[in-house]
């Protein structure tokens, strides 16, 4: 019984031992390309803040009024939500904050009696919300953690187009940004519009750009025609500004939790061979006492003669 338990503890001792590689593994990879997304997060900042200080001097320089992408519309009935997920899993809570979020303020919106809609990016995103019967439209996915500007651009003319052809009043992106190796946060930005105020929304929080803008500018062509065109590229820069720190907030979740599992597998490790160790000293204490009885049990009765009645009774060879 104690044998068949040893071998048993053996055969779990090894499984977590080759799952404790796999997430080691994993926390190392994780960690290598926290450094690279963080790198991608800092170069995307000075593109952002250009882009901003030229949109707020158009802005200031007379084509607010010009412009769908900073007026908005007076009445908002349909919000579009953009959440921005992974694309697998063991990844901590990276996915269920963004999904808890975004479920959130479609709960609000029911409740106002308002519509909305969301655009998945991210396999999981996509599997979640359509099990749950969300409303859904076209997906993105296959390249949450390592998102390219072309993947950007395709979120945001998908998007931009909603917006224009009046199918949504209001487009807004959930995501996690990353603040820190150790700090990311899930966040709600306005995407469509942007607002009169556009500084207060641009370069992802890190800097306010042209805060101190004028509009001494002469244009050619006009404002409204420059924004017309350099909006929608706005919209695409903020789109993938929020897809680098989803991915390096992505690659963070994910190192901690693999590091995480890596020690509560050296710790299961540790108590099973603990309990295996035991087993194997009750075995081998049983053994013992078992060759021990045995052996007294042979000693006092060896010089004992059988009795037959009143007579000895004597056994013989001979026939």
């Amino acid at each position: 019984m104690a044998g068949g338990q040893e071998r048993i503890l053996r055969g779990r001792i090894r499984s977590v031992q080759a799952t404790k590689k796999i997430t080691r593994a994993m926390e190392l990879i994780a960690a290598s390309r926290i450094v690279k997304a963080q790198q991608r997060v800092a170069a995307a900042v000075p593109y952002s803040e250009k882009i901003t200080e030229v949109v707020k001097h158009l802005s200031v320089g007379g084509a607010v009024s010009q412009s769908p992408f900073l007026q908005g519309r007076s009445d908002v009935k349909t919000t579009c939500y953009v959440a921005i997920t992974a694309d697998r899993g063991l990844c901590g809570g990276y996915n269920s904050g963004v999904l808890r979020a975004t479920e959130g303020e479609v709960r609000k919106d029911v409740a106002a009696g308002k519509n909305y809609v969301i655009v998945p990016v991210g396999r999981k995103a996509e599997g979640y919300l359509r099990f749950r019967g969300y409303k859904v439209t076209q997906p993105f996915a296959g390249f949450s953690d390592n998102p390219t500007i072309t993947d950007a651009v395709a979120i945001g003319r998908f998007v931009v187009d909603m917006f224009m052809s009046g199918e949504v009043d209001r487009v807004e992106l959930v995501y996690t940004r990353f603040v820190s190796a150790g700090r990311q946060e899930v966040v709600r930005r306005p995407l469509v519009p942007l607002g009169v105020d556009i500084v207060s929304v641009g370069a992802e929080g890190q800097g306010h750009g042209a805060a101190g803008a004028t509009g001494d500018y002469e244009y050619e062509p006009d404002p409204g025609a420059i924004l017309d065109t350099l909006l929608p590229r706005y919209v695409e820069a903020r789109t993938y500004a929020a897809l680098l720190n989803a991915a390096a907030s992505e690659h963070a979740f994910r190192q901690r939790a693999m590091k995480s599992a890596t020690d509560n597998a050296e710790e299961i490790i540790k108590n099973l061979t603990r309990v295996m160790n035991r087993a194997r000293q009750d075995s081998i204490t049983t053994e013992i006492m078992e060759i021990v009885g045995g052996a007294e049990a042979l000693g006092s009765g060896g010089d004992d003669d059988l009795v037959l009645g009143d007579k000895p009774f004597v056994t013989s060879d001979r026939v």
